[in-house]
């Protein structure tokens, strides 16, 4: 990582009739890229010029604004052309970037383990197979800074049939990876434990919430896309029954294609959980569109019939209490994960929740199948056990799937 380049790097915002709070979320990317917003500027207008994004007049304005403020680069709201980015550099004589490309550069810093930098490697080079034409003329002043980490310069300079060789590479790899993950979630399912998938829009506390629900020590900052791998924790809720808790990548407006492409695997995890626990920021003016945003994504996802549990995290930073419901949910609590304030009733809502799912037992079971009874204990949820003569009398919840085994 260029870290001196990077610091140096002043953009100006750009886009057309975007709302304040969406160039807001802009500038935290770049920021979080490493880049510093010099400025901003934007259109009124229906849509964008085909050829150029800004109209001709606007076009002049920014180049005006780029010289004054001594900027090194423009960085687009949406996701421009290769066309677009073409044109546009030759008018500036500036580097343009793109909101994906700004959000790619962020997952490349952030990948650590080989899944993920395969994901990210995969999205960079398909994003950038298209854009390969436009590229070429402006490598040699790309450098350093945001938009040239990953598969970098060289990388780029190689013509389509090594990018797609490359690409079909990546796929390969990435369907190993994805295997592996099939064989962890398979055995997940045959021990019966409950999975809840974390989701949220990026930097709502998804991370800070699974340290403190199961004592984890995954990486939790005030930054976007602070984690990418999924992280897997085991947590026991109030009645003493076992639960997995898994953390997914955060979600964002205008998510690359790309990203979602790549991350579906990881972002599939939603789709095999038992529960969705959906995190929101509730100190944050527009979480309602960002909860919009979130549901959106899970649609894409076909993560649409789970029960929701959403916790409007972050009570800490809110001042005035608000209205706080969520209608797709079957529960909402405001919680703080950060000081730890009615973390013990999230808990207790996800055991209601869970219990959705599960159908109540009540049997006597000879002693000679006391060794059910562990997996009673371990898997479901024990509501009485009571020994008898004849044998030991039971009373619990139990995952749906298991009952018929059971309760013979």
């Amino acid at each position: 990582m260029e870290t001196c380049d990077i610091c140096m790097e002043k953009v100006i915002l750009i886009g057309i009739g975007v709302s304040e709070e969406s160039l807001d979320e802009l500038s935290e990317l770049v920021k979080t890229a490493g880049g510093q917003e010099t400025g901003r500027m934007v259109q009124t207008r229906d849509s964008a010029q085909a050829g150029t994004y800004f109209g001709s007049g606007k076009l002049v304005e920014l180049s005006e604004m780029v010289e004054e403020r001594g900027a090194t680069g423009v960085v687009c709201d949406d996701e421009l052309t290769p066309a677009q980015l073409r044109n546009m550099e030759q008018a500036l004589q500036t580097k343009i970037m793109d909101r994906t490309l700004v959000i790619l550069d962020i997952f490349a810093a952030r990948a650590l383990t080989a899944e993920g930098k395969i994901q990210v490697e995969l999205a960079q080079l398909k994003y950038r197979l298209t854009r390969l034409v436009g590229l070429r003329d402006s490598l040699s002043r790309l450098g350093g800074g945001i938009g040239t980490r990953g598969p970098g310069e060289k990388k780029l300079e190689m013509d389509r049939r090594l990018v797609k060789n490359r690409i079909a590479s990546l796929n390969r790899e990435l369907k190993e990876v994805k295997c592996h993950r099939e064989v962890t979630r398979q055995q997940r399912e045959k021990s019966g434990i409950p999975v809840a998938a974390i989701v949220g829009y990026t930097n709502a506390g998804k991370s800070t919430l699974l340290n403190r629900l199961t004592g984890a020590q995954v990486l939790s900052e005030d930054k976007l896309f602070a984690t990418l791998d999924p992280t897997t924790r085991a947590m026991a809720l109030p009645s003493g029954q076992q639960t997995l808790l898994t953390d997914t990548v955060g979600f964002i407006q205008k998510l690359p294609h790309h990203l979602i492409d790549a991350f579906r695997s990881t972002l599939e995890e939603a789709k095999y959980a038992d529960v969705i626990i959906h995190v929101v920021d509730q100190s944050n003016p527009s979480f309602e569109t960002q909860m919009h945003i979130v549901y959106d994504t899970l649609k894409e996802l076909g993560v649409e019939e789970k029960p929701v549990l959403t916790l409007f995290n972050k009570a800490d930073a809110v001042h005035e209490e608000g209205i706080l419901r969520d209608f797709r949910a079957q529960k909402a609590l405001s919680v703080s994960a950060k000081t730890g304030e009615n973390i013990e009733e999230a808990k207790l809502s996800l055991e209601d929740v869970l219990r959705g799912n599960r159908r109540l037992l009540e049997r006597v079971f000879p002693y000679s199948e006391a060794g059910t009874i562990q997996y009673v204990r371990r898997y479901g949820e024990l509501l009485q056990e009571k020994y008898e003569e004849n044998g030991i009398y039971i009373k619990a919840y139990v995952p749906a799937k298991w009952y018929d085994k059971v309760a013979k």
